[in-house]
């Protein structure tokens, strides 16, 4: 069942994880800074009135790497028997693959079994834990999305590395205690014919998760741009094979008009649907988030709808922006759900 975080609103207000990084954090980095980002970041997201919140996924961030704000980098550079020098003949090896254009060079190299080095998510989420008593959310990125962007020469099928990748992340996994942890697979929408062992090596993680396990899924947000193509109709099985309470969906970007595929999703998985685009710099209204929860409950049945949220993150967002459209996204779920605004827009945005 989705985490109970005593709001009376039915449908829920959430973020898919990533914050604008904040300035002064890069200027002048330390664990201090972080720490005090982190909580700004948290705070930031209980003043605008959302559900459940995210620690904003700041310290994953890598200067070196800006376009995936750290979701692939942060995971795979930790791991034993993985190399990061990566050499010219690595780089051409990788660029004859299928299905990673957008890379030229891989994250790392599997060069022996993958074991988890240094990678250390429980400290992680502890250190987010002690900063707020809101619901909150840990996320992580996916085992398909991990494997598709590293250079195998070990286990000779991405089948059996994203497993590998599964059994060390999930001995993490099952140590936090997040309200929901939600797993990112931005990746596989655009390769739907890799659903069978993508799920596979999923459900080994959402299996360890203590409490309420989400996926999230996305056509990519690869500085601010879509990177995937395909249908939300082509993963309807990948979907209904996974061990999951509710997915996290992109909808404002694309459009509504595939949500019909939505309603093969088993029944028993709730559904979060995306009603705040991040790839536009425009801050939606309240009204034009109720509508979108309005057509979204015509097609799929209002009792489907558990979260509404954006469609990714907000890292490539300048920060009042962001800020402005987490406050029209539970603006909107007021209006929809007939309750009077726990956040004024207009007001919240002239403290900018």
């Amino acid at each position: 069942m989705p985490a109970n975080n005593g709001s009376d609103a039915r449908i829920k207000t959430t973020v898919v994880g990533s914050y604008p990084v904040i300035d002064w954090l890069v200027a002048a980095p330390s664990k201090a800074a972080l720490q005090d980002a982190t909580a700004v970041v948290l705070k930031t997201q209980e003043l605008a009135g959302l559900d459940v919140i995210a620690d904003g996924e700041l310290y994953r961030f890598d200067i070196n790497h800006p376009e995936t704000n750290g979701m692939i980098e942060y995971f795979v550079k930790p791991l034993d028997n993985v190399r990061t020098g990566i050499t010219r003949k690595d780089s051409a090896d990788f660029r004859a693959l299928q299905g990673m254009g957008f890379r030229r060079q891989p994250s790392a190299v599997v060069e022996g079994p993958i074991g988890a080095g240094t990678l250390d998510l429980v400290a992680d989420y502890g250190r987010v834990r002690s900063l707020t008593s809101s619901p909150l959310k840990f996320t992580a990125t996916g085992p398909h999305m991990l494997t598709k962007t590293l250079l195998d020469r070990h286990y000779g099928s991405n089948a059996d590395l994203a497993m590998a990748i599964a059994q060390v992340l999930a001995e993490q996994i099952a140590e936090i205690d997040a309200e929901v942890v939600q797993l990112d697979e931005a990746n596989l929408p655009g390769s739907p014919e890799e659903a069978g062992w993508a799920a596979d090596a999923l459900n080994v993680m959402l299996d360890a998760v203590q409490t309420t396990p989400a996926v999230h899924l996305c056509f990519g947000n690869y500085g601010g741009q879509s990177i995937q193509k395909g249908t939300w109709g082509s993963l309807i099985d990948y979907i209904n094979a996974l061990h999951v309470d509710h997915m996290v969906m992109e909808f404002a970007f694309r459009g509504y008009g595939e949500l019909e595929y939505l309603k093969e999703v088993r029944p028993e998985i709730g559904l979060g649907i995306g009603v705040i685009d991040i790839k536009s710099t425009v801050i939606e209204s309240p009204e034009t988030v109720a509508k979108r929860i309005e057509d979204a409950a015509k097609v799929v049945g209002l009792e489907r709808i558990r979260y509404v949220h954006p469609d990714c993150g907000f890292w490539m967002l300048k920060r009042n922006i962001a800020d402005g459209k987490m406050r029209a996204l539970v603006a909107g779920r007021d209006l929809f759900e007939g309750r009077q605004p726990s956040v004024t827009v207009d007001a919240a945005a002239n403290a900018h």
